[in-house]
């Protein structure tokens, strides 16, 4: 058995064992690779993290200059999820948005976008959706805007406070089905860039599409993602982000986590219960209970995140 069957069978094991899908918000904690989770309410992480570490905010799937009827209006819940980011009683120290910030990858879309976002005043990092890089001269715009001091297509990596964060892009290219591609050159270079670092630094990888095999009839995954999973494998705290599927997903393999953020625009089935991913139709009072944000949490000293989704329906 490859690599590859090994790791689907992981997913097909984990579907039945360790996901969750659902719109409601989830607390959970990383100790040495061990996650805890609670619902949202028994606990609340910014204000945790005032005098020790830091918190972050995760957003994605903004969509800007979507208008069906699903959400006529995806830069208005934007808007709602900024401002409930903005009300938080603790201040974060950044944003990072997992993609598909524009619709159609149209300069106005990212303006709008970068509009409401810069309402927060603090830093924002990001990462490409395939929405993001669908115009002719492909990924300009966006390159344009968040391209600076990246590699390639777009990918990075920063330090924060001890947490070292990588961005990839695993939109360009897109393989047989939909599914996303890192491509040998970014993983020679996220190979060089995790070489020099501690087994025990806490790692938080971004990137649009999921880079295990979430769902891959419907592209719902990263035909080489298990390359990238393998350079990670040495390392204690590892926690992977990701947009695209429009819901909550929470997934444990051995020292990873991965966790799939809410949209800000229009929820999409979960796997196999439609004959085809795209924007669900709800009815509109169910709408923000669908849509959301989530907070991170890293306190010095403990190697510990804790991340919390909010829908928009719900107080932060």
């Amino acid at each position: 058995m490859n690599e590859d069957e090994k790791l689907s069978g992981l997913n097909r094991r984990g579907a039945l064992e360790c996901m969750l899908w659902a719109g409601t918000g989830v607390l959970w904690t990383i100790a040495g690779g061990v996650p805890a989770s609670k619902l949202i309410g028994s606990a609340l992480a910014a204000p945790e993290a005032a005098d020790k570490g830091f918190s972050f905010i995760q957003i994605s799937d903004s969509h800007i200059g979507f208008s069906k009827p699903a959400n006529p209006d995806a830069l208005g819940t934007l808007k709602e999820s900024i401002d409930k980011i903005a009300a938080m009683p603790a201040k974060p120290a950044f944003l990072i948005h997992t993609g598909d910030i524009t619709h159609l990858s149209k300069p106005k879309e990212f303006d709008d976008a970068a509009q409401v976002i810069g309402g927060l005043k603090i830093d924002g990092h990001y990462v490409p959706g395939e929405h993001d890089y669908i115009d002719e001269d492909r990924g300009k715009a966006y390159l344009e805007r968040y391209g600076k001091d990246t590699k390639g297509a777009g990918w990075y990596s920063f330090d924060q406070a001890g947490v070292h964060f990588v961005g990839l892009v695993n939109v360009v290219d897109l393989k047989a089905g939909g599914l996303g591609n890192l491509g040998p050159e970014q993983l020679a270079w996220l190979k060089a860039d995790l070489e020099s670092r501690s087994a025990s630094q806490p790692i938080v990888v971004f990137s649009h599409i999921p880079l295990w095999l979430v769902y891959p009839e419907w592209g719902w995954g990263t035909e080489d993602g298990a390359q990238a999973l393998a350079l990670l494998a040495r390392f204690g705290s590892v926690t992977v982000l990701n947009g695209h599927i429009h819901q909550l997903m929470q997934k444990i393999e051995g020292k990873v986590t991965f966790h799939t953020a809410l949209s800000t625009a229009f929820p999409q089935p979960a796997p196999g219960t439609a004959p085809s991913p795209g924007p669900k139709l709800v009815p509109a009072g169910e709408l923000r209970s669908l849509l959301g944000v989530s907070t991170v949490v890293y306190r010095q000293g403990t190697e510990k995140l804790a991340v919390t989704d909010h829908p928009l329906s719900e107080a932060v």
